[in-house]
Order: C-alpha cells, then structure tokens, then sequence
C-alpha cells in the first residue's frame, strides 16, 4: 500500500473538483480535467490503454468525487467497463465507455456478434462506447457496442439527477468482443458494482458529517452556538458512529478485493449492507441538524443527501445484501472471522 501515492492522487482530485466553485450541475469540465490527468481510468492496467495503479487508487478517485458530489461516471468508466474490458483482455476504446450491469442477448451472424435486449446504462447519452456482458453459445461474453448505434435511448435518473438511461438494441454489432474468463458474469459486477457504491456511500456520509460539525459550530441560537446543546450533540455524535461504520466497512472491502482475500465476498456484502443501512440514518440526522437550510437548493447537504438516497438501492440494497450474506456465511466458522482470528 502506497499511502503517500494515494494522498497526492486525493490532494490532485480534490483541486481539480475545488475548482469548479459553486457548478454542482455541469460535468463536462470537471470531466475533462480528470481525463487529462488520466483519473478517470487509474486502476485499469496500461496494457488495456489504462492509466495503471491499484483498486485502492482508483477507490481514492471514487471517494474524493463522491464526497464532492460531483456528477461525473468514474465509477461506470474505470471501476466497471474498463475492469471488464482489461480482465477479458481487450482494450479501452477512445472516449467515454461506460458498463451496463444488465446482460444483452447475442448471437453470431456471419462472424459478426449481434446483440439485443434493453439495457439500464447510466450516463449511456453521454457515452462513446458501451460495455457489457452476453449470454451467448453458451459462455458469457464482454462485448463493446458504439453509443450512437442503439435502435433506442430512453433517458432517465435517479434521484440525484445522474443520468440513469435505458438502452434498446436491435441487433447491433459488436465493435470488439472476448470471452469473458472463469467467473466474470453478471453476479461478479454485481458485486464489483455494490463495492463502488459502498466507496461512495462512505463519502457522502462523510461529507454529511463535515457540512454538519460546520454548520452547527458556526450557527448560534439563544446567544451560543448550536453544538454547545446537548441534543445536538447527541445528534452530531451518533451521526459520527454511522459514518466511521460506514467509512471502516467500505475500506476492509476495498482492501479484501484488492488483495484477493478468501472472504472479499463477505467483506463487499457486509460492506454493502452496512453503507446501505447507514444511509437513511446519516441523511435524517444531517438534515435535522441542518434543519429547513438543508432542503433549500443552494445548499450542498441536498445534493449529498440524494446521492444517499440513490445509491442505498443501486446495485442491491441492504436486504439484498444481508441476505447474500447470510448465503455466504451459511454452514461456516463464522466467529474467527467476525473476530478477526484465523481462518
């Protein structure tokens, strides 16, 4: 682990998002600056025509992005299409390429591979390329289709306003396809796709954190600032518990992955579950504190707090993950690893 690395790749993100002033709305700039410097695709390996580095890297990217709540697809480009791509062996193409968790169906037509179906793709209308998995013959496939060449795009999205679009195929034909390895389906970016949104949940709530110790220490009522009140304090301090929760779940599963661990399944799920759960507690308590500033439109804590919202369901709630959870430590010795002992 390089952590003096990581401090400058989150000391050079962050300047480039403090940048942007009070632009919480717009993305292609921010978006630009992040592709110069080659963020937007750290943690894909040069030999896929990525900018190289660690998960643990590229989760920097994610967070300090989160935190910032700024629009911009680092998750769906490097954290998704570009690992698809680099672990099926192809390369990045030009332009932004963004994965869709749903799988196309396909078929062979004279050497050429068709896909069809409806994919959910977020940021598709702003996409050169899309990635994504197909079932065909019997094997998964990753497959690389143009953006422009959807029968239909039906724009969308979540709460926060990303772009959540929905794609219609007609036989369109693969710009480049491979085999996808032993393991890589639909399943396995699922739970890649919920590790990212439990980087960005711990981020969020983290910022809710933040925007709270700030407003309630600068804000004064009856002659004396808000924090000095014991409710608030009790407020402000078990907001704290559910974002170091959050922040210590996220960081053990982005550690299990990026070092292979036997357990990462269990350490994602967990992960997952936690941030999900966490996430309507740390928007209710933020916003409380906050109090009606909090829901105006000029204030940061709403562009935070639906991010919150949103991201909680995407890629599974905490249901689904307690659930798959629970799968996963069924039948096992499960006290060494809730102790931290040996496996």
């Amino acid at each position: 682990m390089n952590d003096d690395l990581r401090a400058e790749i989150r000391a050079a993100v962050t300047a480039i998002l403090d940048g942007r002033g009070e632009d919480r709305t717009g993305h292609q700039r921010v978006w630009q600056e992040l592709s110069e410097g080659g963020f937007h695709l750290v943690g894909v390996p040069e030999a896929a025509g990525g900018s190289g580095g660690s998960l643990g890297e590229l989760a920097v990217v994610m967070d300090v992005a989160a935190f910032h709540a700024v629009p911009v697809p680092v998750v769906e480009t490097a954290f998704l299409a570009g690992w698809l791509l680099a672990r099926a062996g192809l390369s990045v193409p030009a332009g932004m390429a963004v994965a869709s968790l749903d799988e196309a169906r396909g078929h062979w037509q004279d050497g050429v591979l068709r896909l069809s179906g409806r994919l959910r793709v977020p940021w598709a209308r702003h996409a050169d390329h899309v990635v994504t998995m197909v079932r065909c013959a019997e094997e998964n496939v990753v497959a690389v289709i143009p953006g422009d060449a959807v029968a239909e795009l039906m724009t969308g999205e979540n709460l926060a306003g990303e772009p959540r679009d929905l794609l219609v195929l007609d036989g369109v034909a693969a710009e480049a396809s491979a085999a996808a390895p032993p393991g890589l389906d639909t399943s396995a970016l699922l739970m890649r796709g919920a590790l990212a949104r439990s980087v960005q949940l711990a981020a969020a709530a983290r910022a809710v954190l933040v925007s709270a110790r700030h407003y309630v220490t600068e804000r004064e009522q009856f002659g004396r600032p808000l924090a000095r009140f014991q409710a608030v304090q009790q407020h402000l301090a078990a907001l704290a518990a559910e974002v170091t929760a959050m922040q210590v779940s996220a960081e053990a599963a982005v550690a299990a992955v990026e070092h292979e661990d036997a357990d990462a399944e269990v350490a994602v799920a967990a992960a997952k579950a936690t941030t999900s759960a966490g996430a309507r507690q740390v928007a209710a308590i933020g916003h409380q504190l906050h109090g009606a500033l909090g829901y105006s439109s000029e204030h940061r804590l709403g562009a935070v707090t639906t991010r919150l919202w949103a991201w909680r369901d995407e890629f599974g709630n905490e249901s689904h993950w307690h659930d798959r959870l629970a799968a996963a430590l069924h039948d096992r010795a499960w006290w060494p690893l809730l102790a931290g002992g040996a496996r």
